[in-house]
């Protein structure tokens, strides 16, 4: 008997059903059986069900005599299921990876509940994809299982049927089974939730709910849609027959009001010719199963109040006025946004005007983003350095609380930033300013760059249009031209950012400024980093950090993170950042993994952590400074190359040992080759040729030339000549020292 039953009734859903199937037979949970309805189905879909049951013993096809509906042949395929828990799953949806072991694991730490609740994400065919509103209702938090009564906002959660796993034998012995017609999921879920005697939350998204462009039965008009009267009817009927739920009444025609009226002002459901009926019908239900006294807000009473009346033209009216109201408010804020921005060009031409501030200096990051990365290591140099050189740094007001107090605080495109920006001496930026700055004589701007290139960059897209993205080169270089300094990291950086960024700035080949902090951190601050993110004592902290696809419209990981750290041991956790671009983070339940995606400081993470995985990212040449193990997850590397290319090789050099898949990846941990003889001679060789000048001392060398102007600058410490980091001394594995590299002569510009 397995654990689950995944019923999926295919109705012209050829297109989908293929990536439907594989998303269930790809889940790293196994016990489960697949029940593919063919409802008769006049495309392919009936031939793909025979393929997967040909090729899989999980997956059995049944085919229906005649096309039934969605609710039959849902009925058709719990007839034939074994599992002790049903799960439904449309034929052109998906299910999210690792969804069935979450289901698995939180079925079993509940008590095996009547009902578990999950969440979903709708994906549109543009690539968008948005988790619904209602995940709030799905908290984990408090006692579980527990009953509707004691968390009623679950009815407000969507009511269909994929995205709850009913138990088998609750479902047969209470005799709830779908009927036909549209909206079949209404008569279904309410009655499941209201005589469940265990429910149970879980706060993930386990299905991915495709918002077809064209073809989905919502989003087509049709008669059918009148079929929603009927659903209710057999709603309030359940209410009859079941009087001991009596008191959920109130709620239920609140839910009715709502989703007539949902159906009623989409335009893609009702014909033109049938919204009068549709409004004659509501007004009869909204009558007949009227509860005075239900608790609403006054928008929706009125909107109730309208359907219960049936005053079509009023409620036509007013949707006209509100339309209008919208577009005039879009209006007005249009000119007022265009009053703002040409007040805001005035004030920074007259801010031109006036004299530079020798002492001041404006940074900033990529995105508007909160304080780090090279800026913040250099203005921290500022700060220490060169105290009367003032400092701000212009943020997005939610990354305010990471500026330090001593700095001051802006925020992009007000009036104060424009004369930052106009008035200060030193500018300090990792991408580039906004695009309306124009660089006056005198001003100093200081190009950090991002990191060490391993992706092509600059005028290198030209030939990668995947990952250009619409660059503007022309402008590119205009921004080029405007910089006086580029920090570069090491001599592969240097050829690299002179070629791709050709200009007449001079390069300070000086070393990494963000990676100071890894030398100069101590054993008490990692500590410290650690017990910040719940790490607990003793054990190996993973940080998977993947670049990101340009090749993939929707960034996913490549690896099941729970499936590793399962398969690893309780010794391991993962914390899991995904790249700052994606929407979608990764799927972080309580427990071993630990999604990070939002921590401000990626240096902070990479001291608090034991190892990095990564695939493509340029964080390995500055985590490879820290002297910590670093693993390679190679997966689709001739994508990525063909997409984007690499200026590294890393088969050749590799920061450590390389797994091809997820199984490889576990075994170099499983088997202690992570941090093995072989591993700590790449990670050395690899220091050798992108570390050189990673000392600790890069920003101070940085101030010292540009700030304070001085030619003799601390000389950068050999590499073989220092001392492991304290920080990296305290992570060692086994509390195994890794010898530092052999004496070597490094030879700079400095």
């Amino acid at each position: 008997m397995p654990r689950f039953s995944v019923i999926v009734p295919a109705y012209q859903v050829q297109a989908y059903l293929h990536a439907c199937l594989e998303s269930v037979l790809s889940q790293s949970y196994q016990d489960f059986e697949v029940i593919v309805v063919d409802d008769r189905s006049p495309d392919a879909c009936g031939a793909i069900a025979d393929e997967f049951a040909d090729r899989d013993p999980r997956v059995r096809a049944v085919h229906l005599a005649q096309n039934q509906g969605l609710g039959p042949a849902r009925n058709a395929g719990i007839e034939r299921a074994v599992g002790d828990y049903l799960v439904f799953l449309d034929g052109d949806d998906t299910l999210a990876p690792g969804a069935l072991r979450a289901l698995a694991d939180r079925v079993k730490e509940t008590g095996d509940p009547d009902v578990l609740v999950y969440d979903y994400a709708r994906t549109y065919w543009t690539g968008e994809t948005v988790r619904s509103l209602a995940a709030a209702h799905l908290t984990e938090q408090g006692p579980a299982p527990f009953r509707l009564a004691d968390r009623p906002g679950l009815l407000r959660v969507l009511m269909v049927a994929w995205n709850k796993t009913v138990r088998r034998e609750f479902a047969e012995r209470e005799g709830l089974t779908f009927p036909p017609g549209y909206y079949e999921d209404t008569p279904w879920t309410y009655p499941v939730l209201l005589t469940a005697e265990s429910v149970a939350t879980l706060d993930r998204v386990c299905v991915h709910y495709r918002q077809r462009r064209r073809g989905s039965i919502l989003g087509t008009p049709s008669e059918r849609h009148l079929d929603v009267f009927t659903q209710y009817d057999r709603v309030f009927a359940f209410l009859e027959s079941h009087p001991e739920h009596d008191r959920w009444r109130p709620v239920l025609y609140r839910r009715m009001c709502d989703h007539l009226a949902t159906v009623f002002t989409r335009p893609d459901r009702l014909p033109r010719s049938l919204r009068g009926e549709f409004l004659r019908r509501a007004r009869v239900h909204c009558r007949r199963y009227r509860v005075p006294g239900a608790p609403v807000p006054a928008p929706v009473r009125v909107r109730h109040a309208l359907l219960r009346l049936g005053l079509r033209r009023t409620w036509e009216t007013l949707r006209l006025a509100s339309a209008l109201r919208r577009r005039t408010a879009r209006t007005a804020a249009g000119w007022l946004r265009a009053a703002r921005t040409g007040a805001l060009r005035l004030h920074y031409r007259g801010q031109r005007l006036l004299p530079l501030r020798a002492d001041r200096a404006l940074f900033a990051v990529d995105g508007g983003g909160g304080y780090g990365c090279n800026p913040g290591a250099l203005e921290d140099a500022f700060r220490r350095l060169a105290p009367h050189v003032r400092t701000a740094w212009a943020a997005a007001p939610a990354h305010h609380h990471t500026v330090p107090p001593a700095t001051r605080r802006l925020t992009p495109g007000t009036a104060a930033y424009w004369t930052a920006l106009a008035r200060s001496r030193y500018l300090v930026h990792n991408a580039a300013f906004d695009g309306g700055l124009v660089k006056r004589r005198g001003q100093v701007l200081v190009q950090t760059q991002a990191g060490t290139p391993l992706a092509r960059a600059g005028l290198d897209l030209q030939e990668r249009p995947a990952a250009a993205g619409g660059t503007d080169f022309a402008r590119l270089l205009r921004e080029v031209d405007s910089w006086d300094y580029v920090v570069s990291a090491n001599g592969h950086s240097t050829l690299t950012w002179e070629r791709v960024h050709p200009g007449g700035y001079t390069t300070l080949e000086y070393g990494q400024p963000r990676t100071d902090a890894f030398q100069r951190a101590t054993a008490a601050d990692v500590a410290r980093l650690r017990e910040t993110l719940g790490i607990p004592e003793g054990t190996v902290a993973i940080l998977y950090a993947p670049a990101h696809r340009d090749y993939r419209r929707t960034q996913r990981s490549a690896l099941d993170l729970e499936r590793v750290v399962r398969r690893l041991g309780p010794r391991f956790m993962v914390l899991a950042r995904a790249h700052p671009g994606h929407d979608v983070r990764p799927a972080a339940p309580a427990g071993r993994v630990l999604d990070v995606s939002g921590h401000p400081s990626v240096e902070s993470l990479c001291l608090a952590s034991d190892a990095l995985v990564t695939d493509y990212a340029s964080l390995m040449f500055d985590y490879a400074g820290l002297d910590r193990p670093i693993v390679l997850h190679a997966d689709e590397p001739e994508a990525f190359e063909a997409a984007r290319g690499t200026y590294v090789d890393l088969r050749s050099v590799p920061p450590g040992p390389i797994a091809r898949d997820e199984d490889e990846l576990i075994a170099v941990f499983a088997g202690g080759d992570w941090y093995g003889a072989r591993s700590t001679r790449l990670r050395a060789e690899f220091r050798e040729r992108f570390c050189p000048y990673d000392d600790g001392h890069a920003a101070e060398r940085v101030v010292r030339r540009v700030v304070l102007g001085q030619t003799r600058l601390p000389p950068v410490v050999p590499l073989g000549a220092r001392r492991p980091p304290a920080a990296a001394v305290a992570r060692t594995p086994l509390a195994t020292v890794p010898q530092p590299a052999g004496p070597r002569t490094v030879t700079d510009s400095l």
